[in-house]
């Protein structure tokens, strides 16, 4: 199991960026995130691996990036042209691979006024 600290989220107009950062308890291959809407499901947003490498989803393909610093167990989404259906908690999850997560963090809120 691994444990996750999340920064970051709050309120901001559509066109407008954020930046959300997630601190892992140790050394991990796959770091990212999902989000949850009101009454939706759980789904992707991006990952990014030890390696460097990344894979989005395509809702959100060319407007946000994920990068990490590895020496500290730290992975980031910056988040940019914002719309107001990118409005959702945002969890980070890491694991030896994205779809199985070892940890979640505890949530943050992401909103977007329109």
């Amino acid at each position: 199991q691994v444990q996750l600290v999340e920064s970051g989220g709050g309120l901001v107009q559509a066109g407008g960026s954020l930046r959300l950062s997630c601190a892992a308890s140790g050394s991990i291959n796959a770091m990212g995130w999902y989000r949850q809407a009101p009454g939706k499901q759980r789904e992707y947003v991006a990952h990014i691996t030890r390696g460097g490498n990344t894979n989005y989803a395509d809702s959100v393909k060319g407007r946000f990036t994920i990068s990490r610093d590895n020496a500290k167990n730290t992975v980031y989404l910056q988040m940019n042209s914002l719309k107001p259906e990118d409005t959702a908690v945002y969890y980070c999850a890491a694991g030896v691979v994205i779809t199985v997560p070892r940890g979640w963090g505890q949530g943050t809120q992401v909103t977007v006024s329109s």
